[in-house]
């Protein structure tokens, strides 16, 4: 296999392993964790996820997409000076984030109606520290065209984050204290290792400084950081809705369910990662980006459509079965969550970000994003005065999802001044939505038969229907013309 390999495809492939390998960790982490706690201690972990997530993207500023859009405008001889620049400034701040994590623990664990809370965020409270400044590996790698290191990275990283949570759960003590005792320890060696990684791309190369001052970074990061906060806030309102108005058990069923297919997450972070770089150079070199930029975008999009739309059908219908295989018979309630939340999928292949970022829109962007948090948050208050139903603030959160995505959608489409519906390959999505559909039929059927008449356990039936939906989706796929060998050509051809 040709690990040197710099093409597009490639380097989407290695941050997609990485990205696979964070899912499969985490997946891996909240089975054993589900049925190790009891619902209401794993709620109370979850939370304190939920609390550090909203928090990291606040006090991260935008810092770790500095080195997607700066390092392509400057030499890898100074590349070293602006890694270790914006590294320093995550170190500092991520000291502020763990002692405001400490100090505020009272505050939020009131906040969330969850005494528990306050101590289990001081137990926490160190990882910030830790953690900041690993953040950015896979801008640095992706401009390199490193990639490869950041599935290692990854993979190295989740392994030991995973070891010790679950080693501390059970050689000492089945509580969330205790599983936050193996992370802290953990992110301790996460540090070590992001060090040393972020210093692998300047390895033999005579390093200069940079004329990059910080007013330069934080001129573009901290519209970022804005966009970050008001993107957190919008997904955020459903989690702090459930999790003080619906209690821990709630909350716990909300957080396995409520989540969109990792899958999808790996294929368009990957790409995302992948084009951010190139992006910023097409808009640093060229006054008409949208003739160079609209094919690479298009392309993107149609590969990612022909990847995630099947995968999202058969994750809708049969949600139950897997929320049940992942989380045991106690967690079937977070199959309706599951299956309001992928429904997004459908809409979130588009990848903004980069587009807006290497242009420099960051305003237009943080904008758009705090518009939609603010009706976010009026409806959910809405909804829970009115409504008992905790499913309303999950269909709530998806509907302004898609409001946001239909609403960037146009605003990307002033800046390279075309249509919106240039954006997409619109007859290949129609193709590839369709054909799911048709699919999903009989092999509905045949599991309905499976389980009801012979009982089959929940993993031996999504196996059984997974295959024979995958062989008559292909079939359909080569009567449409839908080419999947051109998604895989690249790399069969680099195999050796």
């Amino acid at each position: 296999m040709d690990f040197k390999n710099k093409s597009n495809s490639w380097q989407a492939l290695w941050v997609a392993a990485g990205s696979f390998s964070s899912f499969a960790f985490g997946i891996i982490s909240a089975a054993i964790l589900s049925r190790l706690l009891l619902k209401e201690d794993y709620g109370t972990y979850k939370q304190i996820i939920y609390v550090y997530s909203i928090l990291l993207l606040i006090f991260s500023a935008g810092l770790p997409r500095v080195f997607s859009y700066f390092l392509p405008r400057f030499s890898i001889e100074e590349g070293k000076s602006i890694v270790n620049k914006v590294t320093g400034l995550l170190l500092v701040i991520g000291f502020i984030f763990s002692l405001f994590l400490y100090l505020g623990s009272d505050l939020i664990a009131e906040i969330l109606n969850n005494a528990k809370l306050s101590n289990g965020l001081k137990i926490f409270s160190p990882i910030p520290f830790f953690l900041l400044p690993t953040l950015g590996i896979e801008g640095i790698f992706s401009t390199y065209k490193k990639s490869i290191f950041i599935a290692i990275y990854n993979v190295l990283t989740r392994f030991i984050v995973l070891l010790g949570i679950l080693s501390f759960v059970f050689f000492f003590e089945k509580s969330y204290e205790f599983a936050i005792y193996g992370w802290v320890i953990a992110s301790f060696f996460s540090l070590l290792i992001a060090l040393y990684f972020k210093n692998l791309p300047f390895k033999n190369v005579i390093s200069r400084k940079a004329k990059l001052s910080y007013k330069e970074i934080f001129r573009y990061s901290l519209p970022l950081m804005y966009a970050s906060i008001w993107g957190i806030a919008i997904k955020a309102a459903d989690q702090f809705f459930i999790s003080r108005y619906y209690g821990e058990e709630v909350f716990a069923e909300y957080s396995n369910g409520f989540i969109q297919i990792p899958l999808v997450g790996m294929i368009t972070s990957s790409a995302s990662v992948v084009l951010m770089p190139i992006f910023s150079r097409i808009f640093n070199n060229n006054d008409n980006p949208s003739k160079e930029l609209l094919p690479i975008w298009r392309n993107a999009i149609k590969k990612s459509a022909m990847l995630i739309y099947p995968m999202v059908v058969f994750f809708i219908v049969f949600s139950e079965d897997i929320m049940i295989l992942l989380y045991s018979e106690k967690y079937i309630e977070s199959a309706t969550y599951f299956s309001i939340s992928v429904l997004v999928n459908f809409f979130n292949i588009i990848i903004f970000a980069p587009l807006f970022l290497a242009s420099g829109n960051t305003k237009i962007y943080a904008k758009i994003h705090l518009f939609i948090a603010i009706t976010v948050w009026l409806s959910g208050f809405t909804i829970v005065y009115f409504f008992t139903n905790p499913l309303y603030i999950a269909s709530n959160s998806v509907f302004f999802e898609i409001v946001k995505i239909i609403v960037l959608i146009t605003f990307a489409a002033k800046i390279l001044r075309i249509n919106a519906v240039d954006f997409f390959p619109l007859k290949i999505i129609g193709k590839i939505i369709i054909l799911s559909g048709i699919c999903i039929f009989p092999c509905y059927l045949i599991s309905k038969l499976l389980i009801n008449y012979f009982e089959f356990y929940r993993i031996i039936n999504i196996i059984l229907i997974l295959l024979p939906y995958i062989v008559i989706y292909f079939i359909g796929a080569n009567f449409l013309k839908l080419d999947y060998s051109n998604l895989a050509l690249p790399f069969i051809k680099k195999i050796k």
